[in-house]
């Protein structure tokens, strides 16, 4: 921890995590196969886990990079693994095992200058250029070494196929599954070097993502706009990836835009605690960003990000901070309006529990509602294709097309997303809270909430499997049940859950793929109190049904 912090940074030494320890037990503690809760599980998006759990272990990393280099192999992936890491204190330790196993393997890796963090968008950027040029030939492919928003102490591993976004189901399951027979079998079939000797191998390279993430940006983003405006930005890196992008970005293209904290530290001490007093890098929680939201009156806007800047945040002085699911109705809209040279069958995709305002602002548009499972990986191949133009999640991951209407990333981009609320601002002259106020006047104010009730494994599995027929009843909180849905409408696979709706509310329950607790998302366009209704009876139809 630095030296001269001031009296207002320091937090309790309880409160932050020992980083000796935490990497300790990465090379100290082994898994037990036996045991759920030290198995390698890839959930929505990589797998994560705790070292002093023996959920994050040397171990489980090894093994999980073998089974990518046998993926690899298997599919004739051939090209470069472009390679990442955010700055969570495992990472580090994460990505030299994981060189020692890709090279062992005859992997050519590229990573980024030493010392660099790497955003999970500039590494989904760096497959689709390599792919562009030389995807049939020898496609590249690549992982990112980060467990999100997620706490100090834990850490987090990603593989991105070469259509540039996170691994499908398919490709993830194969992969538990190979990696955890692997730890079980004493990792005697894992292929690993030297640190040192991997670190010289030919097959080891650099990339320079800063520069050829940064460098492109015009062709997603009017940028000329935003500097021509003088739109007043603010970015607070929140101690991540992101963290050397903006000073970059605004340098290079001329924009008022000042960094509002350049430290990064493993213990993320400068951050403010969420609401349950633990620390993460989480933009779009109001506890985490209290101390950016109180600059807010100093900027036209302040945008932030999470530790491997996958996802986005947008404060206005008017609005404060924004819930994804505001500013993504008024990033759809905006888009719509501006990007002339888009396909224009291009549908807006939304995951399963993003808000109902999105198919409201599609129809509104004139263009396709696409609803998918929760996961960034079922917008993948519409954004490849241009069979979206956006996907976004309740949770802050978005992406979307360049200007001229081709992909840019098929993974979240917490950067672009949050870059696009100055060019609304200089295009249009009102902020993105204002616009979501004109939209609302318009097509009706949601109220969102999101609530998460204790479940045992076999509830939970109930749930996952849940039937139309198990919830009792045809109406939910005074109207008529309109759809059930046990199947995502856009993609034809299964939800892991449910979703219930009326013509003006839903609410869909899926279990936790890490915790023992279930989630219950509500919405309502008739007010607080009925959202409160709505709530109090979806629990009481989920309890009820998987119970039973």
């Amino acid at each position: 921890m630095p030296e001269n912090r001031t009296e207002a940074d320091v937090r309790n030494e309880k409160d932050l995590i020992d980083v000796d320890r935490v990497v300790d037990a990465y090379h100290a503690l082994r898994p037990d196969p036996g045991e759920p809760g030290q198995r390698v599980v890839f959930g929505t998006n990589g797998h994560r886990g705790a070292s002093l759990d023996a959920a994050f272990n040397d171990d489980h990393i090894a093994a999980i990079s073998q089974a990518v280099a046998e993926q690899r192999a298997a599919r004739g992936i051939t090209g470069p693994l472009f390679l990442g890491r955010d700055p969570h204190a495992l990472s580090e330790p994460a990505l030299a095992t994981a060189l020692e196993v890709f090279a062992a393997n005859g992997v050519t890796v590229l990573r980024d200058a030493p010392g660099a963090y790497t955003p999970t968008p500039a590494v989904s950027h760096a497959v689709l250029a390599h792919n562009r040029r030389h995807g049939r030939t020898a496609p590249a492919d690549g992982v990112v070494i980060t467990p999100s928003h997620n706490p100090p102490g834990d850490g987090g591993y990603k593989y991105n196929e070469p259509h540039g976004g996170p691994a499908s189901a398919t490709t993830t399951a194969w992969i538990e599954q190979r990696a955890n027979a692997l730890v079980a079998g004493g990792l005697t079939e894992v292929r690993r070097m030297s640190s040192a000797r991997a670190e010289a191998s030919d097959t080891t390279g650099r990339h320079d993502f800063l520069s050829a993430y940064v460098d492109d940006l015009a062709s997603v983003l009017d940028l000329d706009a935003v500097r021509a405006s003088g739109v007043r930005i603010g970015a607070d890196p929140l101690g991540g990836a992101s963290v050397a992008y903006w000073g970059r970005i605004a340098e290079q293209y001329g924009l008022d835009l000042t960094v509002l904290d350049e430290r990064t530290d493993p213990t993320w001490w400068f951050l403010a605690p969420d609401r349950d007093g633990k620390l993460r890098t989480d933009c779009s929680s109001p506890h985490t960003m209290a101390p950016v939201t109180e600059r807010r009156h100093r900027f036209d806007v302040i945008v932030a990000n999470d530790a491997d800047a996958d996802r986005h945040s947008v404060v206005t002085p008017d609005g404060g901070l924004l819930p994804a699911n505001h500013y993504q109705a008024v990033a759809a809209a905006h888009l719509h309006a501006h990007r002339d040279r888009w396909p224009t069958d291009a549908g807006i995709g939304k995951s399963v529990v993003t808000t109902a305002l999105m198919d409201r602002v599609a129809a509104d548009l004139g263009r396709p509602l696409v609803e998918v499972p929760v996961g960034f990986k079922w917008f993948t191949e519409g954004l490849r294709s241009g069979r979206l133009c956006w996907g976004g999640e309740e949770s802050a991951g978005a992406s979307f097309l360049r200007r001229d209407g081709s992909v840019w990333t098929t993974d979240k981009d917490g950067i672009v997303p949050a870059l696009l609320a100055a060019e609304i601002i200089a295009v249009s002259g009102a902020s993105p809270s204002a616009h979501w106020e004109g939209i609302t006047e318009r097509l009706g104010r949601p109220h969102y909430v999101r609530a998460d009730a204790p479940a045992t494994p076999r509830q939970r599995a109930a749930l996952a499997g849940l039937s139309a027929d198990r919830l009792p009843g045809g109406r939910l909180a005074g109207e008529d049940v309109t759809s059930v849905l046990t199947r995502a409408p856009g993609s034809g696979t299964p939800l892991g859950g449910i979703k219930v709706s009326t013509r003006n509310a839903w609410f869909a329950a899926r279990p936790s793929g890490t915790e023992h607790v279930h989630k219950v998302y509500a919405e309502s366009f008739l007010g607080p109190d009925h959202l409160a209704r709505v709530l109090e009876e979806a629990q009481a139809m989920v309890d009820k049904a998987i119970r039973a």
